[in-house]
């Protein structure tokens, strides 16, 4: 469908760099595309009444698990290491079924609160792909390289037929999943540079989230791990760096002259006790693209991005004790460059930008008093995901809380039940 967004009472995008509120504006969209912003009276169009609503980019959730809501409240209060090798325990018992309804629970929280695209590491990508699609939704995935459970060469094989699978998809990007340099070892990580200069493809993995992995690559490699991937050619403009929590200065530079991507989890970091510093004043001073991910519902236990936002912002001021980080930053790296992360011209709402837009309710308690001055500020240290009463993704409607809300809700709780029988076994 075409749609006219008419009558929209506040319209957060970037200009030039910089972030605008535009005032009771029309927003034409086509063909997955947004067409126009202002004042539209053409016909063809199917009318949106947006009154009552803000309008801002799509949300991008820059790295998550997002199968694992069937371990959401599994085993929260360990320590990484422990925490992940309980993981990896029921891990290894996941079969198709379970993946799809794990991934079908987080997609709808997802959409309900604002997401439009997700950048995701687990295990059977092509059912959460096809479960992305079903709803309509943005997905950058892949299969995982994991020395620990699986053979290089069925990942590699795995990610062949994946390729071969969604590479036409206007939905679907492939990636490389690289669990970590602790999980795989260097044949692994030179497997996958061949990999990714062969098929094209961006990868993803987590990078010095804790002092033992760091301890361990500087004994291990006689290097800290940004410099030891950096040996083995890994740091590039097609890398994905997550955590970063225990990153040298000189490491910083490393990915800023490679103009390698870089990704902040706070919530999870933090409720995993992996402690250190993600260096986010630093890297945006490098011009380093910083982006912002949930990570898996088991550690987090939210794919709430409003709350993402807000914590990133009071992390960072707690971290550095000043206020240098704002909402601003926030709201930047969750829109914007989650969209560059993606190689899409999104993020914005604009002539030629992709059709993904979230519509939030301005009555909402959290997001009044409202102006122009404050708008931001309500959105990411107020707002949460209930406050979505409309998600666009690709100029489709894949969420309209008027339809969506009960039907969505309901079938939230059918999958719980299911994955309750599953993991019971292992409690």
């Amino acid at each position: 469908m075409d749609y006219l967004l008419k009558n929209c009472d506040f319209v957060l995008t970037w200009i030039d760099g910089e972030l605008r509120v535009l005032r009771n504006v029309d927003i034409a969209i086509s063909d997955g595309l947004i067409t126009g912003v202002g004042t539209i009276t053409m016909g063809g169009f199917e009318k949106i009444d947006c009154s009552g609503h803000a309008v801002i980019p799509g949300l991008v959730n820059a790295h998550t698990h997002t199968p694992m809501s069937l371990l959401r409240g599994f085993y929260d209060d360990a320590e990484l290491m422990t925490w992940l090798n309980k993981m990896w325990s029921v891990e290894r018992e996941l079969t198709r079924d379970i993946i799809a309804l794990g991934s079908e629970l987080s997609i709808i929280e997802m959409i309900m609160s604002g997401t439009t695209a997700f950048i995701d590491m687990y295990h059977y990508p092509d059912v959460t792909a096809d479960v992305a699609l079903k709803y309509g939704l943005r997905a950058a995935l892949g299969p995982t390289f994991i020395d620990t459970l699986r053979k290089p060469s069925c990942v590699e094989n795995e990610l062949r037929n994946f390729v071969s699978k969604y590479g036409g998809s206007s939905l679907i990007r492939p990636i490389i999943n690289v669990h970590s340099i602790y999980a795989v070892n260097r044949d692994t990580l030179l497997r996958v540079k061949g990999l990714s200069d062969e098929l094209n493809l961006p990868i993803q993995l987590h990078v010095s989230e804790t002092r033992d992995e760091v301890y361990e690559s500087k004994k291990r490699y006689g290097m800290f791990p940004v410099e030891y991937l950096n040996s083995l050619g890994l740091i590039s403009s097609k890398v994905q760096l997550v955590h970063l929590g225990w990153v040298t200065n000189w490491e910083l530079g490393i990915i800023a002259r490679a103009n390698a991507r870089v990704t902040h989890a706070p919530t999870s970091n933090m409720k995993l006790a992996t402690a250190g510093h993600f260096p986010m004043r630093e890297l945006m001073d490098m011009g380093v693209i910083v982006t912002l991910g949930t990570d898996g519902p088991a550690s987090n236990n939210s794919l709430d991005m409003f709350r993402e936002m807000k914590m990133a912002v009071l992390l960072q001021r707690h971290s550095y004790w000043d206020v240098s980080i704002k909402a601003l930053h926030a709201f930047k790296a969750a829109t914007v460059n989650g969209y560059k992360l993606l190689g899409l011209n999104g993020g914005c709402i604009g002539s030629g930008c992709v059709a993904d837009l979230v519509l939030l309710d301005l009555s909402s308690p959290r997001l009044q008093p409202v102006r122009d001055d404050n708008i931001l500020s309500n959105i990411v240290y107020s707002a949460d995901g209930s406050d979505v009463d409309m998600v666009i993704v690709n100029s489709k409607i894949v969420y309209d809380r008027s339809r969506d809300y009960w039907v969505f809700r309901e079938r939230a709780r059918k999958i719980g039940e299911k994955l309750n029988d599953f993991i019971r076994k292992f409690l």
